[in-house]
């Protein structure tokens, strides 16, 4: 994955994560922002981002990083 590449992805899910309709709860947040992204990303987008907050993670907002692990669960079960 490219540096510009990631830097869009992150992007993304902080803007996905900002704009959620549920920011007063937390847990909504995580659940419609992981549900976003799990309805509208390819896989491979979806395994980047798991990897990335991996690696650090540097930059993606505390709901991301919630939303992310959520996904990471789906992706990645027996980790």
């Amino acid at each position: 994955m490219t540096k510009e590449s990631t830097a869009h992805l992150v992007k993304m899910i902080n803007q996905i994560a900002a704009n959620c309709p549920f920011q007063g709860d937390p847990a909504a947040v995580t659940k419609a922002t992981a549900a976003h992204i799990h309805k509208f990303w390819s896989h491979s987008m979806k395994e980047d981002i798991v990897d990335y907050l991996e690696a650090g993670g540097e930059g993606l907002s505390p709901a991301a990083v919630e939303a992310i692990r959520a996904l990471e669960a789906d992706l990645r079960p027996t980790r």
